[in-house]
């Protein structure tokens, strides 16, 4: 039996120390801005993106991963006796599962495995650890894309942003522009549902989206157990680490991850962008 690794992209933003510790590769999306072309995480790094995307009069547009970046590390790894799963950014979101789709059949079904993951960000990483550890565990192929089927319906994701510009901007959410016309400080409640970024409702402050994004995650754990929680934001370090510390405290989570969204996520969300994702049962 060969062992596994999983396959994803930068817009999950897994944490350095945890891709280094798993059998999980990564694959940077692109991001295109006052024509220069950007590796996500690799050429501009989040902190430097949002300094600069709060003040540039112009916005950053994004590409999805080539078919021939799916193509090249399928078959570095297949070299070496690997099996492969992919699990990258939602197709209701990036055109990049269709690229690994337009690859995939030109290796054995028996090696290459891809799932439309329909998540993103956190939520993404939430679904990529599980199906690692499996396959650090000893786990075949079939087994690890079985775990990855299992982890999204245990996956939720919630998120609030400063401004609505950038997701309007981008078409990435219908109802943004309609909500452009109402009060300046309206805080939008998103998520992540069926691969698509919809909205959940909207408050007038930044505090109460917290309130609101909070109360959506207990409802939605529902009291089962074990927890993983994260908290990832856009230039808002601060604010994110009083929600994790909330979070930790409410719901006594087995593991909490403090990240950042990348820049080709955060393009289309902007500076100030606060989330809050959860996995139960595992």
């Amino acid at each position: 039996m060969n062992p596994v690794m999983i396959v994803t992209d930068s817009s999950a933003y897994l944490p350095p120390d945890l891709v280094a510790t798993h059998p999980i590769r990564v694959i940077p999306l692109t991001l295109n801005w006052d024509g220069q072309t950007y590796r996500d995480g690799v050429d501009i790094q989040a902190t430097e993106f949002y300094n600069r995307l709060s003040t540039s009069s112009t916005l950053p547009s994004t590409s999805q991963i080539p078919p021939g970046d799916f193509e090249n590390i399928i078959k570095e790894l297949l070299v070496v006796d690997y099996d492969v799963l992919l699990l990258p950014i939602s197709s209701g979101i990036s055109g990049s599962y269709q690229s690994a789709a337009s690859v995939v059949n030109n290796f054995p079904a028996d090696r290459v495995v891809l799932l439309d993951t329909k998540l993103v960000s956190m939520a993404l990483s939430f679904q990529v650890l599980a199906a690692a550890r499996a396959a650090a565990a000893g786990a075949n192929l079939t087994e690890c894309r079985q775990v990855a089927q299992k982890a999204y319906s245990q996956i939720g994701v919630y998120f609030t942003v400063d401004t609505l510009k950038y997701l309007a901007a981008g078409g990435r959410i219908n109802s943004a522009k309609r909500l452009l016309g109402a009060a300046l400080n309206i805080k939008p409640i998103l998520e992540i549902r069926d691969g698509k970024i919809e909205l959940v409702s909207s408050v007038i402050s930044r505090r109460k989206a917290i309130e609101s994004m909070l109360r959506l995650v207990e409802e939605g754990i529902a009291e089962r157990s074990p927890v993983r929680i994260s908290v990832f934001h856009a230039q808002a370090r601060e604010t994110a680490e009083e929600l994790i510390g909330i979070a930790q405290a409410r719901f006594s989570p087995i593991e909490c991850i403090l990240s950042e969204v990348s820049p080709v996520v955060g393009s289309h969300t902007g500076p100030g962008t606060l989330a809050i994702a959860y996995q139960v049962g595992v």
